[in-house]
């Protein structure tokens, strides 16, 4: 028959109570051994019998090891301390941004004409304040943007107009060249028309019947220079 099962509960009688103190206070003084050597842990043992009798074990120093231990237990108290202060922290924060959120949408749903019924008088007259205020911003910027396109359409008409009157110019010139062009060359045309009846006029004087005596074929010629 293996073992049954005791129920875990204080022993009434006394010397059985102390027999199972003895017992289990040796089993446990083993398994600490063996989990400080097998497992290479530092490893503290204090134990109290109910008569005030003290039991301990240690692989290290049991002063050492409580030191250790408090340092530890420190440390691990001051970081949820500090956790515990910083998600209190933050929860506040985001408790309030929420507040501020749903203010400004109330508010953005009053300046669009909803939820009106909920405001006081003085509450409408802040808002109406409120939209009188924001709808002279508007018409303000809206004059600015105005006199700035009218300035810049000015300024463009301006630079237009002197590239207008800078082709009429380069244009003017042109002609005036061309005009000279043309001048230059009829200049020309009578002098080589003259020539030619001249020289038309003296071969015909020279080659005339009547007129083959030398003097006066040279009064001929002297004649028809000078027309």
């Amino acid at each position: 028959m293996g073992r049954g099962k005791i129920e875990i509960k204080r022993i009434e009688n006394t010397t059985n109570r102390q027999v199972t103190f003895c017992k289990r206070r040796n089993g446990l003084l083993k398994k600490a051994y063996e989990l400080s050597v097998l497992c290479d842990a530092e490893v503290a043992l204090i134990v109290f019998s109910s008569r005030g009798r003290l039991y301990e074990y240690s692989n290290n120093s049991i002063k050492s090891t409580i030191e250790r231990y408090k340092k530890v237990s420190t440390d691990n108290s001051t970081i949820t301390s500090v956790a515990e202060a910083n998600a209190q922290y933050y929860q506040q924060e985001a408790t309030k941004l929420r507040q501020q959120i749903q203010i400004l949408t109330n508010a953005n749903r009053h300046l669009m004409g909803d939820s009106l019924s909920s405001l006081t008088v003085k509450e409408l007259k802040q808002l109406e304040n409120r939209l009188e205020r924001g709808m002279t911003r508007i018409r303000s910027k809206k004059h600015e943007l105005l006199f700035s396109e009218i300035e810049f359409m000015q300024k463009r008409e301006m630079e237009l107009q002197n590239e207008n009157m800078y082709l009429r110019t380069k244009i003017a010139e042109n002609e005036r060249a061309q005009q000279a062009n043309l001048v230059t060359g009829q200049e020309f045309e009578p002098i080589q028309s003259y020539d030619s009846r001249n020289y038309y006029q003296v071969n015909m004087l020279e080659g005339g019947p009547a007129y083959s005596h030398p003097d006066q074929s040279q009064t001929a010629l002297n004649l028809g220079v000078i027309e």
